[in-house]
């Protein structure tokens, strides 16, 4: 089972959330759900075959956990998707500053060249 295709699902979403707190034992999961046993033993089954829990047996009783290592690739995914923005180089950036300044001061000369001379003498 895909750990994407695991995670599908909002009852399994919610039984991650609640192992995240800590172990817990099926009649315990269900009690928080309005589903039967059997139901979450279904979806505790898809989340152990997508190895996001792990089960172990303690008498007559299973108590899961959850495997956080298992969440790598969602959040391998998450990162990736996130960290989209373009990244420029700081010398890019130096000359788009230095290309600005450039093109402000030419049209300010060019202005200032293009104003009739009476203009400039009471400007200055």
């Amino acid at each position: 089972m895909d750990v994407f295709m695991a995670l599908g699902d909002p009852v399994r979403r919610d039984l991650l959330r609640r192992l995240a707190e800590g172990s817990a034992r099926v009649v315990d999961l269900a009690a928080d759900h309005d589903i039967s046993r059997p139901a979450v033993s279904r979806h505790l089954k898809v989340l152990g075959d997508a190895g996001l829990v792990a089960g172990t047996t303690r008498g007559r009783e299973r108590h899961y956990v959850l495997v956080p290592s298992a969440l790598e690739p969602v959040a391998t995914l998450l990162e990736e998707l996130s960290d989209r923005t373009p990244r420029i180089p700081e010398h890019v950036l130096d000359g788009l500053d230095l290309e600005v300044r450039r093109t402000t001061r030419d049209r300010a000369v060019d202005r200032q060249a293009r104003q009739p001379r009476t203009e400039r003498k009471d400007a200055g």
